[in-house]
């Protein structure tokens, strides 16, 4: 079985590569990463976005292949957290035919975070970068926002296979679907 991610993403990439490994009927898949689009200007600031991100991921990367995945990360509006925001992984695994969604946990970043992306035109990566509180510039393709805030406890790879084994469920379980 071969299966196109839309991304060229190490921290997508290896979480996908890690997770088929775990179900039997995509333990011998082929995972190869597609630079695709996701039509979706800039960091994704609802849940909407995230979903139509991953989802036009998935389906511009799906191109001789029996399954793709669409991954999309953003901020989506959160009631009576601190700054009305939280940051959530979207799977979206596309057989041709039918979209699977999963999602992951979500977490709230620093307020100061959270304006800077919803203020200006950067990414959560830039903004972690532009406020000193990482030295990397693409902390997105590494541990994430979640990995420096947990201090490793919890890396964006993490998310990712918890987003992609949440869309697994209906592949597992057609019947129900």
């Amino acid at each position: 079985m071969k299966i196109n991610v839309g991304t060229k993403n190490k921290a997508k990439l290896n979480a996908v590569k890690e997770t088929v490994k775990l179900y039997d009927f995509l333990s011998n898949s082929n995972v190869v990463g597609i630079d695709a689009v996701t039509d979706i200007y800039g960091q994704p600031k609802s849940l909407n976005e995230i979903t139509q991100g991953a989802m036009n991921r998935a389906k511009n990367s799906f191109i001789n292949c029996d399954l793709s995945i669409g991954i999309e990360a953003g901020l989506m509006s959160v009631p009576n957290t601190k700054s009305g925001f939280m940051d959530v992984q979207a799977c979206c695994i596309y057989d041709g035919k039918i979209f699977h969604f999963g999602l992951s946990s979500a977490f709230e970043f620093p307020k100061k975070v959270t304006e800077l992306v919803l203020n200006t035109n950067l990414d959560a990566s830039q903004a972690f970068h532009k406020l000193g509180l990482t030295d990397k510039i693409k902390i997105g393709n590494s541990e994430g926002g979640i990995g420096l805030l947990t201090k490793g406890k919890i890396v964006r790879k993490d998310l990712i296979k918890q987003a992609l084994m949440n869309a697994l469920i209906h592949l597992e379980n057609p019947e129900l679907f």
